[in-house]
């Protein structure tokens, strides 16, 4: 895989434009399936609303949300309430995130996250535009890249450093047994994953992963059996060998 970021044959006016037309190009040239390990993702045509790459193979669709700064806490998105009734249906893409450099021509971070870990938890409603702006009302959303488990942030260009191709597509399939819950299990587990990250230490108690109870009724306001539901996921986290039950309310993160 080349880092190196290859001038388009011809150029936008807008400059937003052609760095687009750059990291799409790069993607199309260099980036294989994360799912299925196909050398090549193929790209949709410009301004379909859907996503940027399909593969072939596996017929995954990917997104592409490119820049020049780190990515910080969140990201701009579409429109909300697509978004939430794409998350709802399960048509949400996977997502490539990439961060180059316009001067050194180079790809400096790339992650992809897996479309099983788009909940709505992480999906924030953005204020409507002004009724002077162009699109007057219209309401936006933001992903919460922090809400989005470790596990689902899958890098594969870090500081200039590749990934090998192996342990990318490991650590993708290390949580495809998300893909078999409907959206609301889905959505249970991936939040619970999420508090389990926020404790910050490999091994924890149930007492630990209680204190989020709050937050988590909060997020599922008709559930009134919530520590009993924590329960449940974690049982089915143990059981799809993303935790190990240590006895006596223990458990530990498998690396």
């Amino acid at each position: 895989m080349k880092l190196e970021l290859s001038e388009p044959d011809f150029r936008y006016v807008s400059g937003s434009q052609t760095a687009r037309d750059i990291t799409e190009a790069w993607i199309a040239q260099s980036i294989y399936c994360p799912n299925c390990g196909n050398p090549r993702l193929r790209q949709f045509p410009k301004n379909l609303p859907v996503a940027d790459f399909y593969c072939s193979q596996c017929n995954d669709q990917y997104e592409l949300k490119s820049q020049k700064k780190e990515f910080g806490r969140k990201i701009a998105n579409g429109a909300y309430q697509t978004k939430i009734e794409r998350l709802q249906s399960d048509t949400s893409p996977n997502l490539i995130l990439m961060r180059y450099d316009p001067d050194a021509s180079l790809v400096r971070q790339l992650y992809v996250v897996p479309k099983r870990f788009f909940v709505p938890s992480i999906v924030e409603r953005r204020k409507p535009l002004s009724s002077v702006a162009r699109r007057a009302g219209w309401i936006g959303s933001n992903i919460v890249i922090e809400k989005i488990p470790v596990i689902g942030r899958i890098c594969i260009v870090n500081d200039g450093v590749i990934a090998p191709m192996q342990d990318v597509l490991a650590k993708w399939q290390r949580t495809a047994f998300l893909d078999r819950q409907d959206a609301a299990n889905r959505g249970w587990l991936v939040d619970v994953m999420s508090c389990i990250d926020d404790l910050r230490k490999p091994e924890f108690t149930l007492d630990e992963v209680y204190r989020y109870e709050s937050y988590l009724s909060r997020l599922y306001p008709g559930n009134n059996n919530v520590r009993p539901k924590i329960r449940q996921q974690l049982q089915f986290l143990r059981d799809n060998g993303y935790l190990e039950f240590r006895g006596r309310g223990n458990y530990r993160l498998i690396q």
